[in-house]
């Protein structure tokens, strides 16, 4: 269960972030109701919600997951793979300070906190073009020193590992057809987003609720077998940035007595 979470508020700059779509820049109204109804939902949950300035000269910084890896025990503040994001780790130091002890990815490691799904006591690290090797050996051996055993998969499609693969609960994962029997997640469950809606792949599970994008009609059939909750949330001016539901918050679950 998740106790708490950081999030951090887009700043103005927001629409000149990195992106491969080819849609309109984003509306920073909507923008920004986008992102209060996202933390809104946490609080629902639950969570205490820890809503950071936007930081200036930093467009991508409300995605504030690919900036640390949190466990109960540390906080790893990471090493971006995209050198314009190189700088967001410092502000996000002292907000995750107050929680945990920090470890850090050093040079030559990239990685993303995008591309590191946590199941338990288990994690799968992404190696795409944001992570690298280095990046995830270093990420394995410190969650290693706490007990926590690592996959690696290759990520060929998409812009991290959790845009396409998500856990939901239940021993199921939620997976686009790029990732359906992937041999790391043998003996998952596993529901294949229908073609079209990869993107609802992105589903965040939240203390036995899923919170899904909206729009994603076939995909949410099959996940209301779960019989878990599920919550819509419109994260249309975040696909055009080639973000989602997982990348706006950092989730903190208590630390350990």
């Amino acid at each position: 269960m998740f106790s708490h979470a950081i999030t951090r508020v887009p700043g103005p700059d927001y629409p000149q972030g990195l992106t491969t779509s080819a849609a309109a820049a984003p509306d920073m109204e909507l923008t920004l109701s986008q992102h209060a109804a996202y933390v809104d939902c946490l609080r629902s949950l639950g969570l205490t919600v820890t809503v950071l300035p936007a930081a200036q000269g930093f467009p991508d910084a409300c995605f504030v997951e690919d900036t640390a890896v949190v466990v109960r025990e540390v906080g790893v503040i990471t090493r971006p793979g995209a050198p314009s994001r190189a700088g967001e780790t410092a502000y996000i130091e002292e907000a995750l300070s107050a929680h945990r002890p920090l470890a850090r990815i050093e040079a030559p490691g990239t990685l993303d906190g995008g591309d590191i799904l946590q199941v338990g006591k288990r994690f799968f690290i992404g190696v795409s073009d944001r992570t690298n090797d280095e990046g995830a050996r270093q990420l394995a051996a410190i969650l290693g020193a706490h007990g926590y055993e690592s996959d690696v998969i290759r990520v060929a499609a998409g812009l991290h590992l959790k845009s396409s693969l998500n856990f939901v609960g239940a021993d199921t994962m939620l997976v686009t057809a790029d990732f359906a029997g992937h041999p790391a997640i043998d003996g998952y469950r596993q529901i294949v987003c229908p073609a079209g809606e990869e993107y609802a792949a992105n589903t965040l599970l939240v203390n036995g609720t899923l919170i899904m994008p909206t729009g994603y009609a076939r995909t949410r059939a099959l996940l209301e077998p779960l019989g878990l909750p599920i919550v819509e949330l419109d994260t249309s001016e975040y696909r055009k940035m080639d973000g989602g539901l997982t990348c706006l918050s950092l989730r903190l679950e208590p630390t350990l007595p």
